[in-house]
């Protein structure tokens, strides 16, 4: 009780809960008390504006920026929440704050699906937002939010550059790129063209989603 007076009963919950493994013995600590109390600041801050407004950023809208981890998001919460690991999906939970505030657009579904997420952990805050966000219905009858396998495919991945079996840059490339486009790629890259002016190509080496060597001299 004494907690609840200073932090707020949803603060207590979000810490018992983050403090570590559910069928774990974990010390007290204030400080961690506070972190939490941080994080559910920062989520209010990311919904509404000072001025009590609902931020201008959440929006109709079907940007995809936050799209990959917010299904990442549903997937592990629904996952973490069904197997008690509390701690765990409240730390996906943070991940997507995290990306949330980088981003210029907030899409309405995505915003609300998080605030399905956040509620059996805070459910007095997230009653609050959704209200904000223009529901009239309690959240508790609102349906658990769903994710899309296809969207957690990663669209690109990170290959290496090697140049004489020394790693020199590293690219961006569509996941099902091939062979010949990655070898095509690489040798009309910048800072390729800069460290083998002058050299001979004497052969390429392509391995499909991992890595371009080079051989020149």
């Amino acid at each position: 009780n004494d907690v609840v007076d200073v932090y707020g009963a949803d603060v207590l919950r979000v810490y018992v809960l983050f403090m570590g493994d559910y069928e774990q013995a974990a010390p007290w600590n204030d400080s961690s008390m506070k972190g939490c109390k941080r994080f559910l600041d920062r989520v209010w801050r990311l919904y509404i504006n000072e001025d009590g407004t609902v931020n201008d950023k959440i929006t109709e809208s079907a940007d995809t920026h936050l799209e990959k981890v917010y299904h990442q998001t549903v997937k592990k919460v629904t996952e973490d929440l069904e197997n008690l690991h509390f701690n765990t999906a409240i730390s996906q939970m943070m991940v997507f704050v995290n990306e949330a505030y980088k981003a210029e657009i907030l899409p309405i579904q995505f915003m609300e699906g998080f605030v399905k997420l956040l509620s059996p952990i805070c459910p007095h805050m997230t009653e609050e937002l959704w209200s904000r966000l223009g529901h009239n219905d309690t959240l508790a009858y609102a349906s658990w939010p769903a994710y899309d396998e296809s969207k957690l495919v990663d669209n690109e991945v990170e290959i290496v550059i090697q140049i004489n079996g020394k790693v020199r840059a590293k690219l961006q490339v569509p996941a099902d790129i091939t062979k010949e486009e990655m070898e095509k790629t690489v040798m009309e890259n910048g800072k390729v063209l800069e460290q083998i002016d002058g050299k001979t190509v004497r052969k390429v080496i392509a391995i499909p989603g991992k890595l371009v060597n080079i051989v020149a001299n």
